[in-house]
């Protein structure tokens, strides 16, 4: 388990450009297994999720060429099914929750796929109902291995058909997306998620020949066609790198640069920050972030204190309670947090307390924090990192306090965010690997 050391109270300066974003590259990748043509994907982030779908990839067949540090071509011209079967694929299929994304190619090309019960971050129970509902909706065969926890989906022959999903669910969307692009006939996903990400995957499947329309909303129609071609793709910039950039200059009290933070694709999440009080200016693709040594959360208009709650897009991400919870502990006034979906998500706050924050945990989906106005400062303490955004929280914690804190189990916050100690380092921070 590695650490990192992190000196805090250090104001920092600089520019800071977001990798591309993580959520979108699993699904991107996943769809490149459609076609046996060539794909080009750029942006690609450095980071241990990503890296271990790419390795799952090559290991079922798929050519793999670096390009360069961010570029990768991708040809699944020869596929081998039958590494499904072994104990290497289970063993790293379930270390990886991202792998459930491959099921849904392997079915539209295939008619076959099977996966372990996928891991990931440990914050609450994430079923995957919505995904396997889907498939048999569309014709699939589903049974359950209790046993050795594996999933087994027969689907020699998709058809088309009307699906009401049950949650718009960002990965069960885009799993039955991607089934649905080579079955027979017209499916519609009715209460389909619709994330910039998933638009993203989308605006891809149709550059490959893919039929899909509706794409932004939450009705999207797919006319099955044959065969997909190759195609090139950008992955958009990180979302969640964005906000927790945003997180950290306020806690820090610094001047940041946020580069090509694409602005139509953030939805609410600079809206969310400046009822927090924080200060930013877009200026073109970029997001500037002044020095502030103060920042008041705003009310609503009935005097009520402000709750941020996570939502389906275009609400609020899950991802970023975490950073906003954090990031109201310096704030002048009172934030009620509510993560609705994630019942393990908040735990991570008892070192915030720890830390001197003064946060009351309402129940396993609310926390209430009560904030300082930077009167007090938190102090350094030895801490887990118990996920990847609770991770990346409490390092924003860290670098805003008094003195050394230690973080452990750093490979939860390399899950997500690639070369994040060194990027922090370069606007001033000081963070070593220990």
């Amino acid at each position: 388990m590695a650490s990192i050391e992190v000196v805090g109270g250090k104001q920092l300066k600089g520019e800071i450009t977001p990798q591309g974003a993580k959520n979108e590259a699993l699904q991107i990748l996943a769809a490149v297994l459609l076609t046996d043509e060539p794909v080009t994907v750029h942006n690609i982030p450095n980071i241990r999720d990503v890296n271990q779908m790419i390795n799952l990839l090559e290991d079922i067949g798929v050519q793999v060429v670096r390009l360069s540090q961010s570029t990768y071509r991708f040809e699944a011209k020869h596929i081998n099914l039958e590494y499904l079967s072994s104990e290497l694929y289970q063993k790293k299929a379930a270390a990886l929750r991202g792998s459930v994304m491959l099921l849904g190619p392997l079915l539209a090309r295939f008619g076959k796929s099977r996966i372990p019960r996928p891991g990931g971050d440990k914050i609450g129970r994430r079923r995957l109902d919505t995904h396997f509902i889907g498939f048999q909706e569309l014709g699939a065969k589903f049974h359950f291995d209790t046993q050795n926890e594996v999933y087994n989906i027969d689907a020699s022959a998709l058809k088309g058909n009307y699906i009401l999903l049950d949650e718009a669910s960002v990965t069960g969307t885009a799993n039955i997306l991607m089934a649905a692009v080579r079955a027979k006939g017209t499916t519609t996903i009715y209460n389909a998620a619709c994330e910039p990400y998933l638009q993203q995957l989308c605006a891809m499947l149709n550059r490959m020949g893919a039929k899909i329309t509706g794409i932004g909303s939450n009705l999207l129609t797919i006319e099955g066609v044959e065969k997909l071609n190759g195609t090139t793709h950008t992955l958009l910039p990180d979302m969640i790198e964005v906000g927790s950039f945003i997180g950290l200059a306020a806690m820090t009290a610094s001047e940041i640069t946020i580069k090509e933070v694409c602005p139509p694709q953030l939805g609410i999440i600079p809206q969310v920050f400046q009822r927090l009080g924080i200060q930013m200016e877009f200026r073109g693709n970029d997001l500037y972030i002044p020095a502030q040594s103060h920042y008041e959360v705003q009310t609503f208009i009935d005097g009520s204190i402000l709750t941020v709650a996570d939502a389906p897009w275009p609400g609020f991400t899950p991802d970023l309670l975490s950073i906003v919870l954090v990031t109201a502990i310096q704030a002048k006034g009172t934030v009620l947090v509510h993560q609705k979906m994630f019942e393990s998500r908040l735990f991570f706050v008892d070192k915030l307390i720890d830390m001197g924050a003064q946060i009351i945990l309402c129940d396993p989906h609310r926390a209430t924090v009560i904030g300082l106005n930077k009167q007090i400062a938190l102090k350094g303490i030895k801490m887990t990192s118990p996920d990847i955004r609770a991770g990346v929280a409490l390092l924003i914690a860290a670098l805003s306090a008094q003195g050394t804190s230690i973080i452990d189990n750093v490979e939860q916050i390399d899950r997500g965010y690639q070369y994040i100690d060194q990027r922090l380092n370069q606007l001033g921070a000081q963070i070593k690997r220990l």
